[in-house]
């Protein structure tokens, strides 16, 4: 059970390092969150089974390719660690942006409409509540909406395909990736349960200065994870 620690701590900094930064989709899951808690949860429990197929599909193909580069493996490690960087330093960089970008109140959804309107997902005008909106037919809607919207981001694609390649043997056993995709579903869905539990309780708005930190958090994690990959240099 011990030797499944590492791996399964590994997957959960992986999928807090995915989740945290608050972009477009927690902004909306936010806002949900305000209107509908149940169809809020829906959606996160969608955006976390994204990060979660991912994870799977990286992780099946990481040690495949670790595995025909073997002769060169340090330097592998070492385009990952730069690929994770390159995420992480972009990402810190857009969190200057986030704290000067208007609150959930006032954001733009990522297909160009005003956050807060109405879609073909809502069961009536935005900030409405109907009979529906919070039931299995409602939450199965958000749940598919933001599968959909958080699959078409090939930043998480590349991140998890550069962490797991970089790890290789690591988790080349069933055992070991089991538990390391469990971390990141896990953490990714936690963190994710936590933002609608944030917009229940709130009810109003999330400043710039906590969404530029959630950017930090998170980035930083993913800088961190790439220092790990890397060392022992070539």
């Amino acid at each position: 059970m011990t030797e499944l620690m590492t791996p399964a701590l590994s997957g959960a900094a992986a999928g807090l390092g995915v989740a945290m930064p608050m972009g477009a989709i927690s902004v909306l899951l936010l806002q949900d969150a305000m209107r509908h808690a149940r169809r809020a949860a829906a959606a996160a429990a969608g955006v976390a089974t994204v990060d979660l197929a991912y994870a799977a599909v990286a992780t099946a193909l990481g040690p495949w390719v670790a595995a025909h580069v073997t002769p060169v493996e340090a330097w592998v490690r070492l385009a990952s660690a730069a690929v994770l960087l390159a995420i992480a330093g972009h990402g810190l960089w857009s969190s200057r942006a986030a704290a000067r970008t208007p609150p959930p109140g006032a954001a733009v959804a990522a297909d160009g409409r005003p956050a807060g309107a109405g879609t073909a997902d809502d069961d009536g005008p935005a900030g409405a509540s109907t009979a529906d909106d919070g039931g299995p037919t409602g939450a199965g809607r958000a749940f598919l909406r933001y599968v959909g919207l958080t699959a078409v981001n090939p930043t998480t694609a590349l991140y998890f395909a550069a962490l797991t390649t970089a790890q290789g043997a690591a988790l080349g056993g069933g055992a070991a990736a089991a538990a390391f995709l469990g971390g990141v579903g896990v953490a990714s869905l936690l963190w994710q349960q936590l933002l609608v539990g944030v917009g229940v309780l709130a009810g109003t708005r999330i400043s710039g200065t906590a969404r530029a930190w959630t950017f930090r958090l998170g980035y930083g994690l993913v800088a961190a994870c790439a220092v790990k990959i890397a060392l022992p240099l070539p």
